[in-house]
């Protein structure tokens, strides 16, 4: 099979279809970062798969491959787009008849702790405030049918999928507190939150702490997967 994964950043998603396809195959991965193609290149290389899994840089709106695929594929990529349903409907004109496309995203509005907890509320609230003021979807998951449908697709087969922790060796406090370190920048740009705010050096400590005190069960934003074929 020949797969295009759209937003590949340093190459995740693509080492796995890569993995899938095997050496008959080809993937091809797109990203409008120069360092994170970079950095996927070394990967395949490291993993064995450069010689059918391979990179390229370009930007999603405007990018026009000179070849046909089985799949299009991404993760985490439509919820950044400024019109997603019409990037994917120009992409789907790369497939195959009966070709698949397939997307996982993310549904932030999901995220939830019981028993409710300030410091957690405040990082749920930091995430969800500085991507939607930066321009960007918060529930992608939820609209992916929609964006299937705007691009000419069927309704997709769905699933959904997520990470809960609690108790004081979950790794789940780490999984908040580095997005928000590496989204302080922006966070602070855009209004949401400010560094003496959000004391990021001792976040997940202090959500630990918050956590186990109230025996809270915390649950991670659902990965939502869509897929559908094209007509044949």
């Amino acid at each position: 099979m020949r797969v295009l994964d759209i937003g590949c950043g340093v190459g995740d998603v693509s080492l796995l279809a890569g993995k899938l396809v095997g050496p008959s195959g080809r993937v091809l991965g797109v990203d409008r970062s120069a360092g994170a193609v970079d950095i996927a290149e070394r990967r395949a290389t490291e993993s064995g798969q450069c010689y059918w899994t391979r990179f390229t840089t370009g930007e999603l709106d405007t990018f026009s491959p000179d070849e046909t695929f089985d799949a299009v594929i991404g993760r985490l990529v439509l919820m950044y787009l400024p019109d997603p349903v019409a990037t994917l409907r120009r992409l789907v004109e790369f497939l195959r008849p009966g070709g698949i496309v397939a997307f996982q995203e993310m549904a932030m509005p999901l995220t939830r702790s019981f028993p409710e907890a300030p410091l957690f509320s405040k990082c749920r609230g930091w995430i969800i405030e500085t991507i939607e003021r930066a321009g960007f979807e918060v529930d992608m998951g939820g609209r992916l049918p929609m964006v299937f449908a705007g691009a000419g697709l069927p309704a997709p087969q769905m699933n959904s999928a997520g990470l809960a922790g609690s108790g004081p060796d979950s790794p789940i406090y780490a999984y908040i507190a580095e997005p928000l370190r590496s989204l302080l920048p922006m966070a602070e740009a855009v209004g949401a939150a400010t560094a003496a705010e959000m004391r990021v050096d001792t976040l997940a400590e202090r959500l630990r702490s918050e956590a186990v005190e109230q025996q809270m069960c915390i649950i991670l934003p659902p990965l939502v997967g869509a897929w559908a074929n094209t007509p044949p």
